[in-house]
């Protein structure tokens, strides 16, 4: 992978968490030249986040991860019968009648979630740095030079093409870039953390409300359990104090309402309802992803898909740019993409904040919300968003209806093989799918074939289209209508997705 002598690396990802592994994998198999700098000097094993909702579980099986990701046996396709989420802590949902593939939830704890992402990374040639704290961003006329430090103080440059920060709610790239961290501030003191409970019967069990706050806790009777808390008279005064047993402890007590013993913690923490959003995403040569871009209360695992899903978006367009046949603007639909989706989990998360008040006012609210929630459409709005399967992009297609949904795994035969849809995407390149014979297709894609696959197959199902144009991230670009102008269209989406021709 070559790059520029007058730069170390073509892309730093800064931040080693399952959006900065995901993002440098894609970029790796897109034959970018990265380097991933993560500040701790081994990986923590803790996980604050383990859920992974459809459409995340659908993007990575377009990559050929999703069985990778579950420490235990594959989640299940979706099948007769509820699959049961919460919305504010009221567990009305049923995810299954809005999944249509896959699993609706996919168990996978973020840190073996990274580490496999690092390893895939690692496999295709990325370069992961531990123990590398970025302190310093300087911009130059065509690179990006950070200043690094170790944990024994010692100091480091590396100059790179692109600087994409990946390093959560406390980002340093977004500090040092100058971007504006905004939105509402934080009402809620809330801990997590990980204890033997020593006396498990005596333990609050699962989600419990009450007048004082809230209880969660994920009992393990063979080691630590999770527990959280959350307390809504008001922030942590000092969000960055070390939590200690004594505190955890008390907090619990206080919300149960008796003793809870416990002993041998493990990654006790703060967090809160902060609810912010960077004002932009990029500025000249930074990019940010994940929970640097926004960061919300962890209500329902949003976070980590919204952040999984901006390193899909992002990843083959930034290739793009590296590789130099980027069209205009191409780059700047990572923001206008995934910023309002982001925009709108806040919104989401800020509404479930509010109905989880503690206040016995809010008792009615709540039997009535979760009354509402089995109403089909209420049901159908709810689990599309939290799920993430209502995600549609502006891809320029008007009046194509296909034109920026997901395109769906379809069953595909391609001479005597049979392959699904989701297979031809594991490669993160551009696929022009024909479904019949169609030379002036062909003869239209011609000049991309260096840069787009071109299948041509027979389909499972009838989706109204004999093409589908599908950009690396799954979703589609355009689709024949059946007219004489589909040669003209094709082109055009041709060049205005991935360029001139090669």
């Amino acid at each position: 992978m070559p790059h520029s002598p007058a730069v170390d690396t073509q892309v730093a990802v800064v931040g080693g968490g399952p959006v900065g592994t995901l993002l440098a994998r894609e970029l790796a198999l897109l034959g970018v030249d990265v380097t991933v700098l993560e500040k701790l000097p081994s990986p923590s094993g803790f996980s604050k986040a383990g859920t992974l909702h459809a459409r995340t579980a659908q993007t990575l099986h377009r990559r050929g991860l999703l069985e990778a990701v579950q420490p235990g046996p594959p989640a299940p396709p979706v099948g007769p019968g509820r699959v049961p989420f919460h919305f504010s802590g009221m567990f009305d949902l049923d995810l299954g009648r809005v999944v249509t593939e896959g699993p609706a939830i996919v168990g996978s704890p973020q840190a073996w979630a990274q580490e496999v992402f690092a390893a895939e990374a690692e496999g295709l040639g990325a370069r992961i740095r531990r123990d590398s704290e970025v302190v310093g961003l300087d911009e130059e006329p065509d690179a990006i030079r950070l200043t690094l430090r170790d944990s024994r103080g010692a100091t480091d440059t590396l100059r790179a093409s692109w600087v994409v920060g990946a390093d959560g709610a406390r980002s340093a790239v977004r500090r040092l870039a100058g971007i504006a961290f905004t939105g509402t501030p934080a009402r809620v003191g809330a801990l997590i953390g990980e204890v033997r409970l020593l006396d498990p019967a005596r333990a609050p069990q699962g989600w419990q409300r009450n007048p004082r706050g809230w209880t969660l806790v994920w009992l393990n009777l063979f080691g630590r359990s999770r527990v959280c808390t959350y307390d809504f008279r008001g922030p942590h005064a000092d969000r960055r104090a070390p939590v200690t047993l004594d505190e955890f402890r008390e907090e619990v007590e206080r919300i149960a309402g008796h003793p809870v013993p416990m002993d041998s913690p493990s990654g006790l923490t703060r967090f809160s309802d902060a609810a912010l959003q960077a004002e932009y995403y990029r500025a000249g040569r930074v990019l940010l992803a994940g929970d640097a871009a926004h960061v919300h209360f962890p209500a329902g695992g949003q976070g980590v898909n919204l952040g999984l899903q901006d390193a899909v978006n992002l990843g083959w367009k930034l290739a793009a740019e590296v590789h130099g046949w980027a069209p205009p603007g191409l780059l700047d639909t990572y923001e206008t993409e995934r910023a309002p989706i982001a925009e709108a989990v806040l919104e989401n998360v800020r509404a479930q904040v509010a109905l989880m008040d503690p206040d016995p006012r809010m008792d009615s609210l709540r039997t009535l919300f979760a009354r509402m929630m089995h109403f089909d459409d209420v049901n159908q709005y709810l689990s599309g968003m939290i799920s993430g399967v209502d995600v549609v992009y502006d891809t320029g297609g008007r009046g194509d209806p296909l034109a920026g949904h997901f395109a769906p795994d379809l069953l595909l035969k391609t001479g005597d093989t049979l392959t699904g849809l989701a297979e031809l995407l594991h490669s993160a390149r551009p696929l022009l799918l024909l479904l019949t014979d169609a030379e002036d297709l062909l003869a239209a894609a011609e000049p991309w074939s260096a840069r787009v696959n071109v299948v041509t197959a027979t389909a499972s199902e009838h989706l109204g289209t004999d093409a589908l144009l599908i950009r690396p991230d799954g979703y589609i670009a355009w689709s024949a209508r059946g007219g004489a102008g589909d040669a003209d269209a094709l082109t055009g989406a041709l060049g205005c997705w991935f360029g001139d021709p090669a």
